[in-house]
């Protein structure tokens, strides 16, 4: 999967627990040396134990509505204290206030990048325009190669047919002195 296929992941998994009304929402580039196993860490927290399974259920169904995938394990659905997604590439943590206080996980990964929500969604619109742009100029430049080929075509079978009037009436000039000089003889 692309790191921008990824990255709209996260983001739309973000958005999904804004939706939801999570609380103090964090995104957490992680960096490859330490981390071998996800690239993004997205943590949020709920008020209660069904607002904690609720925010899980809402990114489990954009994820599934957008995207087409399902995580690849869900760990404390249950209880909803402590709800963890994985989706390998990105991993979702949904806590309770008191657990997330007391894990602290955004402190076991000090070498992570945090990321704001809105610098990702204006660094990923600013990617898809990017590749836009250049898909559109790939377009134009083959509609200008093609305009150019074009009446070369035409021209290059104009002149062949030109060639071959040219021959046939040579053709019809040497046949025509032929017969008048056997007619003379």
């Amino acid at each position: 999967m692309t790191k921008t296929e990824i990255r709209r992941m996260v983001t739309a998994a973000a958005a999904a627990c804004e939706e939801k009304k999570a609380e103090r929402i964090r995104i957490l580039e992680l960096d490859p040396a330490d981390s071998g196993f996800t690239d993004y860490f997205l943590i949020c927290s709920g008020t209660n134990d069904r607002q904690n399974q609720a925010i899980a259920t809402a990114i489990e169904d954009r994820m599934q509505r957008d995207f087409g995938t399902a995580p690849n394990s869900v760990e404390g659905y249950r209880q909803g204290e402590w709800i963890l997604l994985d989706y390998v590439d990105f991993v979702v943590h949904i806590f309770s206030e008191e657990k997330r206080d007391f894990y602290h996980i955004e402190r076991l990964r000090k070498t992570a990048t945090p990321l704001d929500l809105e610098e990702l969604k204006a660094s990923l619109v600013k990617k898809v325009t990017a590749a836009r742009k250049k898909k559109a100029a790939k377009k134009t430049a083959a509609k200008k190669t093609l305009a150019r080929k074009t009446p070369q075509k035409v021209t290059a079978r104009a002149s062949s047919k030109a060639v071959g009037r040219a021959k046939k009436t040579a053709i019809k000039k040497t046949s025509a002195r032929k017969a008048k000089k056997s007619t003379k003889k």
